[in-house]
């Protein structure tokens, strides 16, 4: 797969990544797959993962300031 960003092949990796779920909220979520740029670090997140991803960030409190989640398939 390559990068949409600079064309440099992508891959397959496990990072952090933060999400904000609201005006003072934010979510990361550890161990999450990625396909990642070696040239210019871009990502990728598959929707399959990104469903998953979905899902947790549901299931989060609204009064949560941040939180650590860890992606489990």
């Amino acid at each position: 797969m390559k990068c949409h960003v600079c064309g440099s092949e992508l891959e397959r990796t496990v990072t952090s990544l933060p999400f904000k779920t609201g005006e003072d909220s934010v979510v990361i979520v550890k161990n999450l797959p990625v396909a990642q740029c070696g040239n210019c670090r871009e990502y990728l997140i598959e929707d399959v993962v990104m469903a998953r991803v979905e899902s947790i960030l549901d299931r989060i409190g609204p009064a949560a300031e941040l939180e650590v989640v860890r992606y489990a398939a």
